[in-house]
């Protein structure tokens, strides 16, 4: 039986299973208040709506991804950098544990000049996503590299409204926005450009952030077919103001918006074509295949130590490379021993070619000596299958299984007083499999358990996977394995009551083979060889109060532990324990909404057995629709004017002034409390 749900406007395509039979269909659903059941494989799936980002206050994009229950997203450097991601006990830095896409495209960057897994979403324009499905743990067969805590697919709109919006707000703030669409080669045209300024509120630092986006996508329907090609393009530059340690500000130094090196910051750019097709075969059979081209840059400039070296510590971080890929996967409904079920077969490839990704030794953004420059070819390989199994009316199956193979070869781009160093260069493949099982048991139309069971992994940096030696000093060192693997498990409960309460509990446990951990003076991620396991509880709760008021309520409590001690402690550094967010919103009329969030995380471990603060921050947006054509929108964004931490390291760094390295807490404070208007203006 087929069955369309239209609760609102998040188009999805997905198999749907129910209590009379599985079965292939387009369905529309609306975010946080449409039930799950007969689809999720685990309690910590979901979806997220273009309604739940609307109303929700951001000072920054990659913020977007904070609508995933129980994901913080910090920011200890300037606008433009990617946000750093905590999830299930991990410092995911900026994305190495987590999978994210945009229209099937992969947004984690293999082998990247600042982090394994980089995932930079400055690049989003959030008025024109559609909708969010995440998928915490590795249970879903289709996510492969990154996929140890969880993965978030972001679907881009097929239809928006004609209209202007301006936003300025304090520290010179000004966002423009143009999105329309129009009707154009026998399809629908959609546009989006966004340019953006931000002066910020810093002491020694104009942050001087210079953002464009431009987002065209031309979309073709033919009865239950569909066909896309979207053409992005960003460009951006920021200064920084970095983190900064504590005993500069209790010295009197600088105060706890300064800045030590006022010259770092960066530049980056993204450029992609993609298309997308969704073609119904048969009855029983649909089709969906994906292509992509991305040419990407950046360059990072960082100072986390200060004067360690004569010359002072700041570097680049350098990334230039060209990205393809695609993936096609065929669905169809079959029947076995009586019962409905369902296969999706798939493939994904991807190519990193890297022309260039280095670490170099600056000053002032002036080149000082390259300490390690390389060009990487990162070739991947992956065949998928999936199966749903109605084994009775109630209980239903799913198995999954992967292959993944991977080959790297790296060369190194070596001056001539570095040529020692040429033998960090060379080539290593890798292959990987791994599977992924749930029973889903509907307990009636309201409610559902689940028990899951997967694996997944993360690759490492192709130039961690061949190197021999220290670049810095040339004494030897070992290797890293390509190829990581986590176990995971979960069992869960989703309860969803007379469209007034929706909930869901997961306990759910997670190993993995080898933990990598931040190196706070260095600025990247260091495989520790050393497994860890972290376990954890993680409540959601929508409820609707009245036909105006709605109350959402997201918590994740976490322990995490290596499993053999590092420098003396299983504490595993930037393990979040508890995640508390929570909110109010108020829908009066179509004239007047009001959105207040309030997320908080408690203290969790450092470095050296040293702890962190915890966090309060509490945004608001309101909204009001002065006419049919009108609409003002007001952030205040850290309404209380906390002075609260967003991100806290532990680590040596030597001041000006300092005979040698003090260990101590560095940390970047929130932005003050700011107010941000919008104006938005329908043409027509």
């Amino acid at each position: 039986m087929n069955k369309k749900i239209t609760a609102g406007s998040f188009l999805l395509f997905s198999p749907w299973v129910f209590a009379d039979g599985l079965s292939i269909d387009e369905i529309t659903v609306y975010g946080r208040g449409v039930p799950l059941i007969g689809q999720a494989i685990s309690a910590s799936e979901g979806r997220i709506s273009q309604q739940d980002i609307a109303i929700r206050p951001l000072l920054r994009t990659g913020e977007i991804l904070e609508s995933v229950p129980g994901l913080v997203a910090t920011q200890h450097s300037g606008s433009g950098k990617a946000n750093q991601y905590f999830l299930r006990g991990f410092n995911l830095d900026h994305g190495t544990d987590f999978a994210t896409f945009v229209d099937a495209m992969p947004v984690n960057m293999r082998s990247h000049g600042h982090g394994q897994g980089y995932t930079d979403l400055n690049f989003i324009i959030p008025e024109l996503v559609s909708g969010i499905h995440y998928k915490k743990g590795p249970y879903s067969a289709d996510v492969g590299d990154f996929s140890g805590a969880g993965s978030a697919d972001i679907a881009t709109t097929n239809t928006v409204g004609n209209k202007i919006a301006l936003g300025l707000g304090e520290d010179d703030f000004y966002r423009t926005l143009a999105t329309g669409q129009a009707a154009l080669a026998q399809g629908n045209f959609i546009y989006g450009v966004e340019y953006q300024t931000y002066q910020g509120p810093w002491d020694a630092i104009a942050e001087d952030l210079s953002k464009k986006n431009l987002w065209l996508k031309q979309v073709w329907s033919r009865g239950k077919d569909e066909y896309a090609l979207t053409l992005m393009a960003y460009d951006n530059s920021w200064n920084s103001a970095d983190q900064i340690p504590q005993r500069a500000v209790e010295q009197g130094l600088i105060s706890y918006l300064g800045s030590i090196d006022p010259s770092v910051g960066g530049e980056s750019s993204r450029y992609s074509l993609s298309g997308n097709l969704r073609r119904e075969i048969n009855e029983d059979t649909r089709l969906h295949a994906h292509v992509y081209g991305i040419r990407y840059k950046m360059n990072l400039w960082s100072n986390f130590s200060y004067f360690t070296e004569p010359e002072g510590d700041q570097f680049q971080q350098t990334d230039n490379r060209n990205l393809y890929g695609g993936d096609a996967a065929v669905t169809r409904v079959t029947h076995f021993a009586h019962s409905d079920m369902l296969n999706t077969l798939g493939m994904q490839l991807r190519y990193d070619d890297i022309d260039k990704v280095g670490l170099l030794h600056t000053a002032k953004r002036t080149l000082l000596n390259p300490i390690r420059t390389d060009a990487v070819a990162e070739l991947s390989n992956s065949l998928y299958w999936k199966n749903t199994l109605a084994l009775t009316p109630a209980l239903r199956s799913s198995l999954g299984a992967r292959y993944d193979y991977f080959s790297f070869s790296v060369t190194p781009l070596t001056a001539e007083d570095l040529e020692s160093l040429a033998h960090n260069g060379g080539r290593r493949s890798a292959a990987i499999t791994t599977g992924s099982a749930a029973l889903i048991y509907t307990l009636n139309k309201q409610q559902e358990i689940y028990t899951s069971v997967g694996q997944g992994f993360h690759s490492n940096d192709a130039r961690g996977v061949t190197i021999k030696s220290d670049p810095r000093n040339s004494e030897p060192i070992a290797s890293v394995d390509p190829l990581i693997k986590t176990l995971g498990y979960e069992l869960g409960w989703r309860g969803n009551f007379a469209e007034t309460l929706n909930t869901s509990i997961a306990l759910w446990h997670l190993a993995i083979d080898s933990e990598l951990i931040y190196v706070g003076d260095e600025g990247i991620t260091e495989d520790t060889g050393i497994g860890s396991s972290r376990e954890g509880v993680e409540v959601t709760a929508y409820y609707h109060l009245a036909p105006t008021w709605t109350l959402d309520m997201e918590y994740a409590y976490t322990h995490a532990r290596f499993d053999t001690e590092l420098d003396g402690s299983r504490s595993i550094p930037g393990a979040l324990r508890q995640v508390l967010t929570t909110g109010i919103n108020w829908q009066a009329t179509d004239q007047f909404f009001a959105d207040l969030k309030w997320r908080h995380f408690a203290g969790y471990p450092l470095d050296s057995g040293e702890s962190a603060e915890g966090s309060d921050l509490l945004n608001l947006r309101m909204g009001y629709k002065v006419d049919s054509r009108l609409k003002l929108t007001l952030d205040i964004l850290n309404l209380l004017n906390s002075k609260d931490h967003d991100v806290e390291y532990f680590y040596p760094s030597q001041l000006a002034g300092e005979s040698e390295p003090v260990a101590d807490h560095h940390y970047h404070a929130f932005e003050p409390r700011t107010a941000r208007l919008y104006l938005e203006w329908k043409f027509f």
